[in-house]
Parts: structure tokens; sequence; C-alpha cells
């Protein structure tokens, strides 16, 4: 069981994206041959013979457009696997972080409320990759200043997730 809440992309980015992609390309779908590639979408694993595209993401720019902040120079966009088709989202029942496959690297970026990097750190993903992760996310906004975190697969430095301030436990 996670203590934060791992955002997928918005189903808002995600119509846009199945059209133009955030490098103003167009969509080109096409049915995977394998499975294994992160949906960025539904936050699984990609099952051979579904409909999908690689397309460029800029999810920093995104947020940046609901909050008003002004990331300058850190805004990057990068690719990411997402369903050809709308698909309904990550399942009810995720109850683990996805895409944490023990001894993985991930960088966790720590972006403040303009949108600056605000710090990071690398993460092996331990045999307990909730408590790993819980630990890292901790660490990440027990600083104030941190706004959202965005988790990184450090091989190719593909987007995998997002972490907003306020999607991490409350106090009871």
């Amino acid at each position: 069981m996670t203590n934060y809440t791992a955002l997928p992309i918005s189903p808002a980015a995600l119509k846009e994206l199945r059209a133009t992609d955030d490098a103003d390309r167009p969509c080109v779908p096409y049915t995977a041959t394998e499975g294994g590639s992160p949906l960025r979408c539904c936050l699984r694993p990609v099952r051979a013979g579904e409909e999908i595209a690689l397309v460029s993401y800029a999810p920093l720019r995104r947020w940046a457009a609901e909050t008003w902040a002004r990331p300058g120079a850190y805004d990057e966009q990068g690719p990411v696997f997402i369903h050809a088709d709308e698909c309904g989202g990550p399942a009810a029942d995720l109850v683990e972080y996805p895409f944490s496959r023990p001894g993985a690297l991930r960088t966790l970026r720590r972006y403040n409320a303009e949108g600056h990097i605000a710090g990071g750190r690398l993460l092996e993903i331990p045999e307990t990759a909730a408590e790993g992760f819980d630990s890292a996310l901790a660490e990440a906004f027990a600083d104030p200043e941190v706004a959202l975190v965005h988790i990184r697969a450090v091989e190719y430095g593909c987007f995998q997730f997002e972490v907003r301030r306020g999607a991490e436990p409350q106090e009871s």
C-alpha cells in the first residue's frame, strides 16, 4: 500500500496528445507487438496487441498552465507511451507505485511553485518498493517549498508519474 498518490496524465491532456503531442507532431497509433513498456495514461505496462502511441509529453509545462507557474528553462518534454484511444485511466484498485521493479533506478525531481527545480534524489527501488518510494517522497515533501515531484526512469529519462503536494498522507 502506498502513502502517496501517483498521478497519471490527465484525461484532458490525453485527449490533446492523441491528436497532436507536445512537440506539435500528430499522434501515430500502432499495435504493440510485445508488452512491458509503461503506459502513462493508466499506469500499467503495455500488453501485446494493444493500440498505443509514443508521444512527446511536457508534464511541467502542463502543470504550469494550470497553476500559472513559470518554469522557464526547466520546461522539458520527452517520450511517453499512451493508449491510442480513451482507456479509463488507472485501475481503481491500484495500491502499489507504478513501474516499481526492484533494482530499477528512478530519479525523484522536486519542483517549487514556480516550476523551478528544488532538488532531487536517486532511488534504487528496494524489494519493498512502496516503503522506498514513501520514504523518498516524505523526504521531498518535508521541504515546504516543494510543490510536486516527477518520478523518472534513470536509463532513458522517461517521465513515469507525478506526485503533487496535497496528494501526500494527512496527519490524523
